[in-house]
C-alpha cells in the first residue's frame, strides 16, 4: 500500500468532480460527523459544491457540531463524486445505498475513507482509502489534506478536532499514537480550540428532567450476564420514538453501564417495528472484544466500540444467542491473554 499513491488518487478524483456528495451511514457518531463536516470545508475552500447525505437524523448529542442541520436525508440526483467516511461496511450504509440511490452511486466514481479495521463490504467500484493505525476518520482526512496540499480552515480544524476526540474518548484509547496528538496539536494553531469544544459539548449534553428520569427507568432495568462481565439493556422502539429526538436512549447509559464492578462490556439493544434489531457495544480498557462481539452478527467497528445489526421475529433468541456469544468470546479472550 502507497499512501502518497492513494492520497494523490483521492486528489486527482476530487480534481475532476465540481458536485461531491459525502456519505455517511446509519450510526453517525462524533467521527462520522466531524469527518463529513470537515470535508464539507476542506472540499467548499477547492471551489466544490459539496452535499452531506445521511439517510438517518443525527442525534441531538451531536448538535454541538456546528452546521450538522446541513445533513440531508435525501440523496441529490446531481453529483459527480461520493465519498464514504467512517465505514466500508455495506451492512451499516444498507439505507444509503437503497436501489434508488445505489443506482446513481455506482455510475459514478466513489471513495470510501475509514479507519476501521473490519473487512470492507460496499457492493460497487471504488477506491479504498482504509488505515486502521489511525484513531479515526478524521485523522485520516487530515493526513489526506496535509499530504495533498488541502488548505484546513479554522472550522474544518474544529470539526476534524471532534471526529478525533469522539473516537479516542478524548485522547485515551489504547489506538491513540503520538500522531494522533500532533495531528490535534496541529489542528490547535491552525484555529481549532479544544476549550470551546469542550463548552458547547456539555451544554448539549444537558437533559430535561423527564430524560434524567428516563435514564433512571433504563438503569433500573440494566442485566447482568456471563458472571456479571455483561451489562445489557433493551431500548424498544415506544422508547425510541419518544426519547431519541430529545437524547440518544443507548448513550444515556452506556457509559455508566461499563463503571459497574466487574462489567467487562456493555451493550444496548433496540428493536424496530420491521424486525430489525441493533446493538451498540462498548468495553472496558483491556478487554478488545467489541469488534469481535459485533462480527458474529455481521456487524464491525473497533476493539472497544462496536455495533451491529440484525433482524429477526424474536428478540429473545437473539439476546439468548449474544449472550451465548459474549461468554464464549470472553472465555477465549482470557485464554488468549
Amino acid at each position: 500500500m502507497n499512501r502518497k499513491e492513494d492520497y494523490s488518487a483521492v486528489k486527482k478524483l476530487v480534481d475532476a468532480a465540481q458536485h461531491i456528495v459525502v456519505i455517511q451511514a446509519e450510526n453517525p457518531d462524533g467521527d462520522s460527523v466531524g469527518s463529513a463536516m470537515a470535508l464539507e470545508e476542506i472540499l467548499g475552500d477547492l471551489g466544490k459544491i459539496v452535499t452531506l447525505y445521511c439517510p438517518v437524523q443525527i442525534g441531538s448529542y451531536l448538535g454541538y457540531i456546528k452546521g450538522c442541520d446541513r445533513i440531508v436525508d435525501e440523496l441529490p440526483h446531481n453529483f459527480d463524486l461520493s465519498i464514504i467516511v467512517d465505514t466500508a461496511s455495506a451492512t451499516l450504509l444498507e439505507r444509503a445505498i437503497e436501489p434508488a440511490n445505489l443506482a446513481q452511486i455506482k455510475t459514478r466514481p466513489s471513495i470510501v475513507i475509514d479507519h476501521h479495521s473490519t473487512e470492507g463490504t460496499i457492493p460497487f467500484e471504488h477506491l479504498p482509502i482504509i488505515d486502521a493505525s489511525k484513531v479515526a476518520t478524521g485523522e485520516l482526512i487530515y493526513e489526506i489534506a496535509k499530504t495533498n496540499s488541502w488548505d484546513i480552515n479554522p472550522q474544518a480544524s474544529e470539526d476534524l478536532v471532534i471526529s478525533i476526540l469522539a473516537d479516542s474518548l478524548g485522547l485515551i484509547t489504547e489506538n491513540t499514537t503520538s500522531s494522533s496528538i500532533r495531528a490535534v496539536a496541529n489542528l490547535v494553531d491552525c484555529g481549532a480550540s479544544l476549550c470551546a469544544i469542550d463548552t458547547r459539548r456539555r451544554e448539549f449534553m444537558k437533559k430535561s428532567p423527564e430524560i434524567l428520569s428516563y435514564k433512571g427507568q433504563l438503569l433500573q432495568r440494566v442485566e447482568y450476564f456471563a458472571d456479571g462481565e455483561l451489562a445489557l439493556v433493551h431500548i424498544p422502539w415506544e422508547e425510541i420514538t419518544e426519547y431519541s429526538a430529545k437524547y440518544n436512549p443507548s448513550m444515556l447509559v452506556i457509559d455508566e453501564m461499563r463503571l459497574v464492578n466487574d462489567v467487562k462490556l456493555a451493550i444496548c439493544l433496540k428493536t424496530y417495528p420491521d424486525g430489525k434489531i441493533t446493538g451498540k457495544i462498548r468495553c472496558n480498557p483491556g478487554y478488545k472484544i467489541a469488534e469481535t462481539v459485533a462480527k458474529y452478527f455481521g456487524g464491525g467497528g473497533h476493539a472497544y466500540v462496536a455495533g451491529f445489526r440484525t433482524y429477526s421475529d424474536n428478540f429473545d433468541e437473539v439476546k439468548a444467542e449474544l449472550i451465548g456469544a459474549v461468554n464464549k468470546i470472553l472465555k477465549e479472550y482470557k485464554t488468549k491473554e
